[in-house]
């Protein structure tokens, strides 16, 4: 998948792209179906977003909402066959752009897009002020198709990033793989971190997960993809998303057991999928019943796992 991180292609191979148009946080089912609106046999498939979340930029201090970040949404993009990623900087620039100069100086003549496909709520330009009819106007005046795809979902409401982050905060990780299309995941590259794992018999590779919306904490079945390094491929695992009550550690952590591994992670990048919530965190009277409790997790969590 070619990475542009500008709206100002001089390369003509780079343009004339059938490009999906969204923030797309968490790549769900709504957003592929946009996604799949845009291919043509005979177009390169891309996607058009922005990078950090509009809503980041304009509250930057704001709690962390993020389902997933720039590497994650990445690697689900690619997943889906995405050929170009436009990844535009979402600066002052890109936001005091009116709609009409956005469809010209961004879509038009930047980016030179064939056709672009967005969902029927979409808003783009200066304070949101354009939405899908004006951008269909401006694209017959400026030569690019535009498609619009239906909001979609259950009987019980569209899919949206919104209900997703509901069902992890309440760690029902099968609720959101349902409306995700596929398995939230955790994305990062292997911190180095006090090393206790280790020490008890489990030592775990370390993730961050800074600026991302927190699933429940607690304990997790999980899928485990290692993406780089020498020993990649997809492993059983269990994790511990937490504070480390036990230790008294206050910052949230993520911390990966795979399983009949043996090796060195650090520097690696990390694609971990939640498979099923286990228990919450929990502080124990000394490390014997901690390890014993560990113990049974990885039990039920290979037994869980055994079956997918």
């Amino acid at each position: 998948m070619q990475i542009f991180k500008t709206w100002t292609l001089t390369d003509p191979g780079a343009r004339g792209a059938s490009v999906a148009m969204g923030n797309f946080d968490g790549v769900h089912r709504g957003h592929q179906a946009v996604i799949d609106a845009a291919r043509r046999a005979d177009t390169p498939l891309g996607v058009i977003t922005f990078e950090p979340h509009p809503r980041e930029y304009f509250a930057p201090d704001a709690p962390p909402f993020r389902l997933m970040n720039a590497e994650a949404r990445r690697n689900r993009l690619e997943r889906l066959g995405v050929e170009r990623l436009y990844e535009l900087p979402f600066n002052q620039a890109l936001a005091s752009l009116p709609p009409e100069d956005f469809a010209r100086d961004v879509l038009s003549e930047g980016l030179g897009i064939k056709n672009v496909v967005v969902g029927e709520d979409f808003c783009f330009g200066h304070r949101r002020a354009g939405n899908v009819a004006l951008l269909q106007d401006y694209g017959a005046q400026m030569g690019f198709e535009v498609t619009v795809v239906p909001l979609i979902g259950k009987t019980d409401g569209v899919f949206s990033s919104t209900a997703i982050r509901k069902a992890l905060s309440e760690g029902r990780a099968r609720d959101a793989a349902e409306m995700l299309g596929h398995r939230h995941r955790i994305d990062s590259e292997v911190v180095h971190g006090a090393k206790r794992g280790r020490e008890l018999g489990y030592p775990t590779a370390n993730m961050t997960v800074d600026g991302l919306h927190l699933p429940k904490l607690g304990v997790y079945a999980v899928k485990a993809e290692v993406m780089t390094g020498p020993h990649q491929g997809c492993y059983d695992a269990v994790a511990s998303l937490g504070v480390r009550p036990m230790f008294g550690v206050n910052t949230p952590n993520f911390e990966v057991h795979l399983f009949d591994f043996n090796g060195d992670l650090y520097g690696a990048h990390l694609s971990v999928a939640l498979v099923e919530y286990l228990r919450p965190e929990a502080k124990f009277d000394g490390l014997q019943a901690l390890i014993t409790q560990m113990d049974a997790d990885s039990a039920q969590a290979r037994e869980i796992l055994a079956g997918i």
